[in-house]
């Protein structure tokens, strides 16, 4: 049997159905004794799935929502956060909801949302 290369053995895999493709995991899973749970992860189904893929998360967006009375404090906070000028920074306020930080870690996500609460801003993490 000819060895195929790794591009060959892509090209195989599109043409099958996600049903040929599940049995052929579940196959070479029984023939080398081994588990391929991160393939399983990879297509996600429904919301069990979904929520597991939740717990995985490690980048977060940091969203505002709402400016609140104390806009002049967000605006300030805003900047801090992003090192934007005076006018972009209002302008992400007036535009809310609008991302203020994108893919930060869970710490910074939580600090910065805390941070533009303090200031009087209705803020939200995912």
């Amino acid at each position: 049997m000819a060895k195929l290369s790794q591009e060959e053995l892509l090209a195989q895999f599109e043409n099958l159905t996600l049903i040929e493709l599940s049995e052929f995991v579940k196959a070479f899973e029984e023939k080398f004794d081994v588990t391929a749970a991160a393939a399983v992860a990879a297509a996600p189904a429904g919301p069990v799935a979904a929520a597991e893929a939740a717990e995985e998360q490690d980048e977060f967006d940091v969203i505002l929502t709402g400016a609140g009375e104390k806009k002049i404090q967000v605006i300030k906070v805003v900047r801090e956060l992003t090192s934007l000028g005076l006018k972009e920074a209002k302008d992400l306020v007036d535009g809310a909801p609008k991302p203020v930080l994108e893919k930060v870690a869970k710490e910074a996500a939580e600090k910065a949302a805390e941070s533009l609460k303090g200031a009087g801003a209705s803020v939200e993490v995912k």
